[in-house]
């Protein structure tokens, strides 16, 4: 029952927030709006269970990836309008409420809403931490990928700096 009253709190506080999110005229609003989304989302991942997951989507999106936001915001110096919505609001309203009717449509005419649990998921495997079945899958079956990702990435920060770099002009 206390699952079901924080999944419909978290749940509705993520989509609130989620149009807030793009409705808002204020940049520096609307970021805080999506703030909020995605500290919502991180509870809906603790409901789940997937707690390293909750602290990732913490971390990362609402701390490092929102800030870098914000920064770019304020550098930008963005004057936002006096009046709070768009005036499109009303439509965008009136096309999510019809592309929420239709997601429930497709969802409960889906045949996975009679039948309950699949087959496949009856077999569990031995119980695993979400933070240790994480790093045994990552080190054992995508290892390959995680280290090509990684040499990716790093030729990203070596051509950033080359392209960063000034020339000194004589």
């Amino acid at each position: 029952m206390t699952e079901t009253i924080f999944f419909f709190y978290f749940s509705s506080v993520t989509v609130v927030s989620a149009i807030l999110t793009v409705s808002m005229r204020n940049p520096v609003q609307s970021t805080i709006a999506l703030l909020s989304a995605l500290l919502h989302v991180a509870g809906l991942f603790i409901l789940l269970h997937a707690e390293f997951i909750a602290a990732i989507q913490i971390i990362i999106y609402a701390g490092a990836i929102l800030v870098l936001y914000l920064f770019v915001l304020m550098l930008l110096n963005l004057k936002g309008d006096e009046t709070v919505l768009h005036q499109q609001f009303g439509f965008a309203l009136f096309f999510s409420a019809v592309l929420l009717g239709e997601i429930l449509l497709a969802l409960f005419q889906s045949p996975l809403f009679d039948k309950g649990v699949p087959s496949s998921m009856e077999t569990i495997p031995p119980f695993r931490g979400n933070t240790e079945s994480i790093g045994f899958a990552l080190f054992t079956d995508y290892l390959l990928p995680f280290e090509m990702i990684g040499i990716l990435l790093l030729g990203g920060i070596v051509g950033a700096l080359v392209l960063a770099k000034q020339r000194p002009t004589n």
